[in-house]
C-alpha cells in the first residue's frame, strides 16, 4: 500500500499531459489514494515498516493538498514519524536492528520524508535533521575500504558509496566524500580512521581510507531490535582490496534457500565466534537504555581496543566467553579468547573465509591464506592441542561453510574450525597478520598472564619490538609499547 502511494505519485504527474494515461484513470487513481492514505494512517506497522508507510502518507498528503483530510495526514505524519526516530535510531546514529542494509532503510525512508516535508515549506523539528545526518555519518565511517558496507545481521553486502555522496551533498561533509571515494575527492576526516560507537557496540578500525586499507568489524553490542543473528563477538576482516574473514550472511527469509540455510544464517555457526560444546549463543538483550561506557573501548592514534562477553548458550550453562581485540594500526590484531568454566568444555573456535580466498593449514595450528593479493595468517599464541578441520560447502550432518553475499544468493566457503578441550578456565590467543603478498615474518611469545589481563610481546627483525598490555576488561589499562630497530 505504501509503495503504491509513491509509485502513483510519479506516475500521475509524469503522465499527467500524457495520451497513456485517460481521464478515467486519472479519476480512478484520485479516488482510490485516500484509502491508501486511510490504510497508511490507521494500519501502519513498526520500525522499518513505519517509516516507508509513514512517508507514503506524508507523500499523499503533500502531492493532495487538496483532499479533505491532507492537513491532519501530513500533521500525523510528522509527529508519529518524529516519534519512531527516537526509538528506532540510538544517539550515535545507529538504527536499533543493528543490521547495515535495515539501517539504510530506515536512513532513506527519513531523508525522503525530510524532502516531502521540505518541498511542502513544512518544518520538521531540528532533532529529525540532526538524527539523519548522524546516520548518514554512521555509514561514512564504517564504509569498507571498497565501498562496501558492514555484512552483519539479516544485511547484504553492498555498495555503500552513492548513498555517503548523496548524504555528504545534503549535509555539506566533504570529508564523508573523502571516506567513500578513498581519498580521491573531500577533504580527509580530522576524526578517525576508527571509530566506536557505542550504543551499537561496533568497533571499525582501519589505517586509512585507501582502497587496500586494513579494515575490521568487531561487534561487542546489543542483539538488535530485529533481523537479529546470534553473533555477539564476531570479527570481520578485509584488508588489501580483499575480504578475507567474513560473516555467512542472511541467505534468504522464505523458500527452499532459507528451509536449507536459515538457521545457519542466524546461528552462533555461521560467524567467526567461538561455540560451547558445540552450540552457539542464545538471543540476548534486544534494545539498550544506555550506551557502552568507555570500559569497553579505546581508540588511539596507535592502536585500538575493545572487549565484551557472552554467557548464554544453548543447554549450556555456567560458562562465559570474553573476547578482547586489540589493532595494532598499520600492523595486526591480536584477539583474546578467555573462557570462563568449572567444568571440562569443548570450545571451538571459527575463522569463515570469503570464498575467494585460498587457504593452507600449517603446523601448530596456523592457518594462512595464499593469495595473489591480499592476505591473512591466523597465528594461535598460545600453544593448545587443537585439532583443524576445513569444512567447504558441508550440508550433513549439519551445514557448515556456505557464504551468502546478496539475498537469496549463496556459495561455498571454506570455514576452519579449531578444536580443543579444556578443564577449567583458560585463555586462548590469536595474532592476525595481513599482508600483501607474502606475510611478514613476527615472532610471538606470551610474556605473562594473570586474572586481569596478558602481555604479549611481538618481535618483526625489520621494525621491531611491540609489547601489548591487554586488559580482558578495562580498556584504561590497555597499552601498547614499540621499540623500533635502528637502521
Amino acid at each position: 500500500v505504501a509503495a503504491r502511494a509513491k509509485v502513483w505519485s510519479r506516475i500521475f504527474y509524469g503522465l499527467l499531459n500524457s495520451e497513456y494515461l485517460s481521464p478515467s484513470t486519472q479519476l480512478l487513481m484520485l479516488s482510490s489514494l485516500p484509502d491508501h492514505a486511510h490504510y497508511n494512517r490507521n494500519f501502519h506497522g513498526g520500525n522499518n515498516w513505519l517509516t516507508m508507510e509513514i512517508s507514503a502518507l506524508a507523500t499523499v498528503a503533500t502531492n493532495w493538498p487538496e483532499y479533505k483530510k491532507s492537513e491532519d495526514w501530513l500533521a500525523y505524519s510528522v509527529e508519529t514519524i518524529s516519534e519512531s526516530m527516537k526509538g528506532q535510531v540510538y544517539e550515535d546514529g545507529t538504527q536499533t536492528e543493528l543490521t547495515s542494509h535495515y539501517h539504510n532503510v530506515a536512513m532513506q525512508n527519513f531523508h525522503l520524508f525530510k524532502e516531502i516535508c521540505d518541498r511542502a515549506n513544512y518544518p520538521l523539528p531540528d532533532f529529525f535533521n540532526e538524527t539523519i545526518e548522524k546516520m548518514y555519518s554512521y555509514i561514512a565511517h564504517v564504509i569498507r575500504p571498497d565501498g562496501n558496507r558492514i555484512l552483519n545481521n539479516d544485511g547484504d553486502r553492498g555498495s555503500d558509496v552513492q548513498l555517503i555522496l548523496r548524504g555528504a551533498e545534503t549535509f555539506n561533509k566533504p570529508e564523508w566524500k573523502f571516506a567513500a571515494t578513498n581519498g580521491n575527492s573531500g577533504v580527509e576526516p580530522k576524526n578517525g580512521p576508527s571509530f566506536f560507537y557505542p550504543w551499537a557496540g561496533q568497533l571499525i578500525s582501519r589505517n586509512n581510507y585507501s582502497k587496500d586499507a586494513h579494515w575490521s568489524f568487531f561487534d561487542v553490542g546489543p542483539w538488535g531490535s530485529g533481523h537479529q543473528h546470534n553473533d555477539k563477538l564476531h570479527l570481520s576482516i578485509s584488508a588489501f582490496g580483499r575480504d578475507l574473514l567474513v560473516d555467512a550472511g542472511r541467505f534468504a527469509y522464505t523458500g527452499e534457500v532459507a528451509q536449507k540455510f536459515r538457521g545457519y544464517a542466524k546461528g552462533t555457526q555461521g560467524h567467526n565466534s567461538v561455540l560451547i560444546d558445540g552450540k552457539g549463543q542464545m538471543p540476548d538483550t534486544r534494545v539498550v537504555d544506555e550506551p557502552l561506557s568507555e570500559i569497553h573501548w579505546k581508540i588511539t592514534p596507535e592502536f585500538d581496543y575493545a572487549w565484551n562477553s557472552f554467557d548464554k548458550y544453548f543447554d549450556v550453562e555456567g560458562v562465559k566467553h570474553n573476547r578482547t581485540m586489540m589493532y595494532v594500526r598499520d600492523e595486526f590484531w591480536v584477539i583474546v579468547d578467555k573462557i570462563e568454566t568449572k567444568i571440562p568444555r569443548e570450545i571451538k573456535t571459527l575463522w569463515h573465509w570469503h570464498p575467494d580466498c585460498k587457504i593452507e593449514v600449517l603446523k601448530d595450528g596456523i592457518v594462512s591464506t595464499i593469495n595473489d593479493k591480499g592476505n591473512l595468517k591466523v597465528i594461535p599464541i598460545k600453544k593448545s592441542t587443537w585439532v583443524i578441520d576445513v569444512i567447504k560447502g558441508q550440508e550433513e550432518p549439519e551445514i557448515q561453510g556456505w557464504y551468502s553475499e546478496e539475498y537469496n544468493k549463496f556459495e561455498s566457503n571454506d570455514v576452519v574450525i579449531h578444536s580443543t578441550k579444556i578443564k577449567r578456565d583458560k585463555t586462548f590467543v590469536w595474532l592476525l597478520i595481513p599482508s600483501v603478498n607474502e606475510i611478514s615474518e613476527l615472532k610471538a611469545k606470551l610474556i605473562s598472564e594473570n586474572s586481569k589481563e596478558i602481555i604479549v610481546k611481538i618481535s618483526n627483525e625489520q621494525k621491531g619490538i611491540w609489547q601489548l598490555t591487554i586488559p580482558f576488561s578495562n580498556s584504561y589499562n590497555a597499552r601498547l609499547n614499540f621499540n623500533s630497530i635502528s637502521k
